[in-house]
């Protein structure tokens, strides 16, 4: 790979503190990657049990010094995105919340959040729903938060990216995002298959899926969903997936896609130009 090509991660998380770090972000450089979308880690992670707004701030400020740090070393830019993770519901109601309870929570979670897209120190949001069975109660309250994502999203005309159940149809979630003010392109469906009805797909870079997502010529993006857990080594996917990917599919002769997924898609999405931002 070349720096002429730009090659976005689209979700991945670096962790400061207990993980790699920038290292990881030098490691997908060195394999050919340019830019990056960092998606913070669960407050949880750092030790915090959030309680109130200022809590939630300890993740976003680890995330937004490492994407700081990481656009120093790859060769084009990373963009913090930041929000609240939908498992957080079900620590709250095991710590003693009601799902009333938990839901403002984390709405307040999302209007933090929220400030530092409105700031442009983030760029998108991220929100969602358990992907785990979960009570008629906790599901209805995890798509009230994510609706106020999409309410946020809409005022602050910004992406927001979603954490999910697995599914190939989900125009639903959609709806509710354009009745909030939002463009439906602007949904992301983080880990992603390669067919999605509804959202723009981030497909994680298994083989087959990338197969199928290339061969629907429709916006896509790619990510590796790099957990940085020194516990975890490599999950979900490394931070060389994504250039190696990309190799794999210009051999592949999926030239278009390429373009699609690093270029056309996130211009459209987020309003971020790759290539302009190759140094």
């Amino acid at each position: 790979m070349t720096t002429e090509q730009p090659v976005l991660d689209n979700h991945l998380h670096l962790d400061p503190v207990n993980g790699r770090g920038v290292e990881a972000a030098e490691t997908f450089a060195t394999a050919g990657g340019t830019h990056l979308l960092v998606v913070n880690k669960p407050s949880w992670h750092y030790g915090v049990d959030v309680t109130n707004a200022t809590d939630f701030q300890v993740a976003y400020e680890h995330t937004l010094s490492v994407t700081q740090a990481a656009s120093s070393v790859v060769p084009g830019t990373a963009w913090p995105v930041l929000g609240v993770h939908p498992g957080l519901i079900s620590k709250l109601l095991k710590r003693g919340y009601d799902p009333d309870e938990a839901t403002a929570l984390m709405q307040t979670g999302l209007d933090v959040a929220a400030e530092y897209v409105r700031s442009g120190e983030a760029l998108a949001l991220k929100s969602g729903r358990p992907h785990y069975d979960v009570s008629t109660a906790v599901w209805e309250a995890s798509n009230a938060v994510m609706r106020h994502a999409f309410s946020l999203g809409g005022e602050l005309d910004c992406a927001v990216q979603l954490h999910t159940e697995y599914s190939e149809e989900m125009t639903e979630v959609t709806e509710w995002a354009e009745s909030a003010g939002m463009d439906a392109h602007r949904v992301v469906k983080h880990y992603a298959a390669g067919r999605l009805s509804g959202p723009t797909p981030s497909v994680l870079v298994d083989k087959d899926e990338l197969s199928r997502a290339a061969s629907a010529g429709e916006p896509f993006m790619m990510e590796t969903d790099f957990i940085d857990d020194p516990d975890r080594p490599g999950a979900v996917m490394g931070p060389k997936t994504v250039p190696r990917r990309t190799t794999w599919m210009r051999d592949e002769g999926y030239d278009e896609a390429i373009k699609i997924a690093h270029v056309k898609t996130p211009r459209k999405v987020y309003g971020i130009d790759t290539r302009e931002t190759l140094s």
